[in-house]
């Protein structure tokens, strides 16, 4: 089952990137290209036929399965980046982290009214991530299919702020 080898393969540092955070580090599972796929297959397999036209991902992370999940699809990658990382016209959206604040942009061009996108991230935690991208994307005047993550951290509740839409996670901790 994947959820016992994602388990085995992930690395857990203490106090990253700050003290009392828990990180989960996802690199030794990268190092593994057979379960790579099988993560891939899980995360689009909700969204397979369900009319979706694009995926976005989340810089940073977001970005190491995005675009595999959209090549298996056939389907455009959207990135959503961090401020400043784009160099055309962008939306901008401010969020809370379980740390501190941040911001993520988005191409004014990058999806339209045409579009019903997932959005991937490699952790669920408070949601605010989640949420802004999404705000992004619907700046961008598209709908928002869903999302997938492949760690789920339950004790942050960020289900709660995306809990209208169909969401994904792989584990959850």
């Amino acid at each position: 089952m994947i959820t016992r080898e994602l388990q085995d393969a992930i690395r857990m540092v203490q106090d990253f990137p700050k003290q009392g955070i828990s990180f989960c580090d996802l690199t030794p599972v990268f190092k593994q290209p057979v379960l790579v796929r099988k993560m891939v297959e899980a995360l689009v397999e909700p969204f397979r036929n369900q009319g979706i036209t694009a995926i976005a991902g989340i810089e940073s992370r977001g970005f190491f399965l995005a675009p595999a999940m959209a090549l298996e699809l056939n389907l455009p990658f959207i990135p959503i980046r961090k401020p400043g990382k784009l160099p055309a016209s962008t939306f901008a959206q401010s969020y809370q982290l379980e740390y501190g604040m941040d911001s993520l942009e988005i191409h004014t061009d990058a999806l339209s009214n045409r579009d019903f996108v997932m959005i991937h991230d490699d952790v669920l935690a408070t949601g605010g991530t989640a949420r802004a991208a999404a705000q992004l994307v619907e700046q961008c005047g598209a709908k928002v299919a869903g999302f997938t993550f492949i760690i789920e951290l339950l004790s942050l509740n960020g289900r709660e702020k995306i809990k209208t839409l169909p969401t994904t996670s792989l584990l959850t901790f």
